[in-house]
């Protein structure tokens, strides 16, 4: 014989009408409703708000930062002293080149134009040996303060749903354990109305009948 679970009937027992249900049964049902609800509700909307936050955010990077040309102003370490500085294991230190074969890039110090027209000085990332005079290309801000490069359409849509998607269950677990606290209050009444109704009706059913 196959083995069936249980119905609707005994997962909604507390919302049918019985002569065992108890106020509590019915208060702890509208309270189960509730977290479900307010759990649903703050995760999707919480969620969402962060999934446009982020959007809203990384969209602007990409349409205020622009990318410039900015002048070497100290020749570049080569490959064999790129190789005792650098620890990030971006390149192979054997042959002076990164993954896939691309020139090993090391920190070097740069000078660059700001939008006002002042010149700003600043490190970044050069390839090795490159010359005083070398032009790189770098990527600042509305202000002409270096920045990394923005994300690109996709990576910004990716970026926000992660983000929002993590901020969204950090926000649903709020009212999720608020009800679970709540429920284990309501258990441990219903647990001491049991052990006052089993006091008050264990001497009759003790008594010997004559």
């Amino acid at each position: 014989m196959a083995f069936r679970g249980p119905g609707p009937g005994v997962w909604l027992w507390r919302w049918r009408r019985n002569p065992l249900k108890r106020r509590a049964d019915a208060v702890e049902a509208w309270v189960v409703l509730g977290v479900w609800l307010l759990t649903l509700a703050a995760g999707v909307l919480v969620g969402w708000a962060g999934v446009r936050g982020v959007r809203h955010g990384l969209d602007q990077e990409r349409s205020e930062w622009r990318s410039t040309v900015a002048l070497v102003t100290r020749k570049a370490p080569g490959a064999a002293s790129a190789a005792e500085t650098d620890d990030d294991g971006a390149r192979d230190a054997g042959t002076g080149h990164g993954p896939g074969g691309a020139p090993a890039s090391v920190w070097g110090k740069v000078r660059w134009t700001a939008p006002d027209g002042t010149a700003r000085t600043g490190r970044t990332r050069v390839a090795s040996d490159s010359a005083v005079g070398a032009a790189v290309t770098v990527w600042t801000d509305r202000r002409g303060r270096l920045v990394t490069r923005p994300p690109t359409v996709n990576q910004a849509r990716t970026r926000s749903l992660v983000i929002g998607g993590l901020v969204g269950m950090t926000a649903a677990a709020v009212p999720l354990a608020c009800g679970r606290l709540l429920r284990e209050r309501l258990e441990r009444r219903r647990l001491d109305g049991w052990d006052v109704e089993w006091a008050r009706f264990d001497p009759l059913w003790g008594r010997e009948t004559r």
